[in-house]
């Protein structure tokens, strides 16, 4: 694959992970997804920091995404080094040393309808 796809800096300015749901856990769990695609040849680790509206910023969170894979994880299950909290607003900046692909998934199931929609970030670098 001679062009290059993805960047290495990602913003995500616009998640809040609703503290309810009405489905089951955790399949139908209200939720934030981060799903990165590393179309490369080389393993990527990613740096995941939190930026909240009312507190000192999280993170970072580290991920580790083989060559040519990807990888989904909930906002929710990240936990270390502090969880990050349900019904605030927060944003993500994800840091890879090499170029990949990402964006965030979000399912709420507050109402007994299932919403499920996909963000794309902003890239650069």
């Amino acid at each position: 694959m001679t062009e290059q796809l993805g960047h290495r800096i990602w913003v995500f300015p616009s998640g809040c992970i609703p503290a309810t749901g009405t489905g089951t856990e955790p399949e139908f769990t209200s939720r934030e997804e981060l799903c990165l695609l590393n179309p490369g040849p080389q393993d990527v680790t990613a740096e995941i920091d939190v930026l909240r509206a009312d507190g000192d910023p999280l993170g970072p969170f580290t991920l580790a995404v083989g060559a040519r894979r990807v990888r989904h994880v909930r906002i929710n299950d990240l936990f270390d080094p502090a969880p990050v909290p349900l019904g605030v607003p927060y944003g993500l900046i994800v840091r890879t040393e090499h170029p990949v692909v990402a964006q965030v998934v979000r399912t709420d199931t507050r109402r007994d309808g299932l919403t499920v929609s996909a963000m794309q970030g902003y890239g650069t670098g």
